[in-house]
């Protein structure tokens, strides 16, 4: 899959422009990251949504039982008191 970029315009309030203006080129990149990924998370419907929730969520306990975490570990962790 290739990724195209193109540039849109946004309007924002002043101070947000100026904080973007002022930033590092690593931090516009994040900032830009960050407005892609929120762009493209509100065009999910709530159904798709909850789905990849549920996929990040399984793929996450895969690999957390790959490394060696157990019910018995989980739930001695979760039962620690601070």
């Amino acid at each position: 899959m290739t990724n195209y970029q193109t540039e849109i315009r946004i309007k924002v309030p002043l101070d947000v422009a100026e904080t973007y203006w002022n930033a590092t080129e690593e931090d516009r990149q994040k900032i830009e990251k960050k407005i892609s990924f929120y762009v493209q998370s509100s065009n999910l419907s709530r159904k798709e949504s909850l789905d990849k929730l549920y996929k990040t969520m399984a793929t996450i306990g895969q690999k957390a039982q790959e490394r060696g975490l157990t019910p018995e570990i989980l739930e001695s962790l979760l039962n620690e008191d601070d």
